[in-house]
């Protein structure tokens, strides 16, 4: 493997490689110098310590995750922009299971400050939303549904959750259109009924 040239994008992108193949959890200092062909120290010059290695791969699958779903929701609205955005989120992380399980874990606010990735994917969440004429704290509440609904239903399919026949991609089209009438009929909070 490579020896010289290391970059702290170079290796960032070597661990994100490692975690989509092995699983984050096996990505180490050590089991990536191994794989770069150099010792843990040659890889302390380009990152901190384990944690600064991981974060760096959510920052990473988070930019690259958000890149997919911008592209894949310009110039939609509505449920066409909800199923798009959808479906890239999907797609990504049955992609790249290990760039996306990085994307999920817990972050200090110094950590994602500066993150492009992060930024842009509360920004593009909000604006698909806005589409159901969402206004705060309901744009919140919404969001926290749809994170919780992606995230859920992909955890579960990468995980082998889903023995069922019944063809998982059919149950996820489904899962969508329930969700578009859900936002489309969102409960005003005065009320609890419908807007």
């Amino acid at each position: 493997m490579v020896r010289a040239g290391l970059t702290a994008a170079r290796v960032t992108a070597a661990a994100a490689d490692m975690a989509d193949e092995a699983g984050l959890d096996k990505v180490t200092v050590s089991a990536l110098a191994r794989r770069l062909g150099v010792k843990d120290a040659s890889l302390y010059s380009h990152v901190k310590n384990l944690r600064d290695l991981r974060v760096r791969i959510g920052l990473l699958g988070s930019e690259e995750m958000t890149d997919r779903i911008g592209a894949a929701v310009a110039g939609r609205a509505g449920k066409d922009a909800l199923v798009a955005f959808a479906d890239a989120y999907r797609q990504y992380a049955l992609d790249h299971p290990g760039r996306y399980a990085a994307t999920q874990m817990r972050f200090e606010p110094e950590e994602v400050a500066d993150s492009v990735g992060f930024r842009r994917s509360v920004e593009l969440t909000y604006g698909m939303l806005r589409a159901y004429d969402l206004a705060e704290p309901d744009l919140t509440d919404a969001g926290r549904l749809l994170r919780s609904t992606f995230h859920g239903y992909v955890h579960l399919e990468l995980g082998g959750g889903f023995g069922h026949s019944r063809d998982v991609g059919e149950s996820w089209a489904r899962s969508l259109d329930a969700l578009h009438q859900v936002l489309e009929n969102w409960p005003s909070r005065e009320t609890g009924n419908k807007r």
